[in-house]
């Protein structure tokens, strides 16, 4: 489930409890976990309403001014049911911690090298992870597209790349471009591996 910005950040301060979805079917469960620019948010209940009955308090809620403003932005089929969902924040994003632990342990470089290289054998255009990071590290914040092109790859698939060494805390966001972390930095010292 996408939330805006702003809304994730309602989420943590506590001024956003809901959100109004239409889906063709449910599309979160109740006790899913999911990360936000804004860190952890927690499905707490998913329930089918009528978009008509939703009040003006509930769509405060949402982050909306009022019910009617809500309901416009509310995908238009309305033969889709809506979904009120009901969230809570869950705590920081743990890629924030992981990505700034750059004490490295040798089994913990070995695991790492052993997902870089599972992440390299499924991919089809072969052997990507290193170079990005090499890339990366080369060019600091720089964006995303420029950097795919300098790969000679699509922005859209080298985009979800980084994510992968996001997520294992080797690299971290900017609103433009892409830094490797603390953690990346003494895993590139560590490892045999190369580019």
């Amino acid at each position: 489930m996408l939330l805006p910005l702003k809304v994730a950040q309602g989420v943590r301060d506590g001024s956003v409890s809901l959100a109004f979805r239409r889906w063709r079917k449910q599309d979160v469960e109740p006790g899913r976990r999911f990360t936000t620019a804004a860190g952890m948010v927690r499905v707490d209940e998913v329930t089918v309403v009528d978009a008509d009955a939703i009040t003006d308090e509930e769509a405060r809620q949402a982050g909306w001014p009022d019910a009617d403003r809500l309901r416009k932005r509310l995908n238009p089929d309305a033969s889709l049911p809506t979904y009120r969902v009901r969230l809570s924040w869950d705590g920081e994003d743990p890629r924030i911690a992981l990505r700034e632990d750059a004490d490295l342990t040798d089994d913990d470089v070995g695991a790492l090298d052993a997902r870089l290289e599972r992440l390299d054998r499924a991919c089809s255009e072969g052997p990507w992870t290193m170079t990005t990071l090499a890339l990366i590290r080369a060019h600091p914040q720089r964006r995303a597209p420029d950097l795919a092109a300098m790969v000679g790859r699509e922005t859209a698939p080298f985009k979800l790349d980084v994510r992968k060494l996001k997520a294992l805390g080797l690299t971290r966001s900017f609103a433009v471009g892409y830094e490797v972390s603390p953690r990346g930095l003494a895993y590139l010292s560590k490892t045999t591996r190369r580019a």
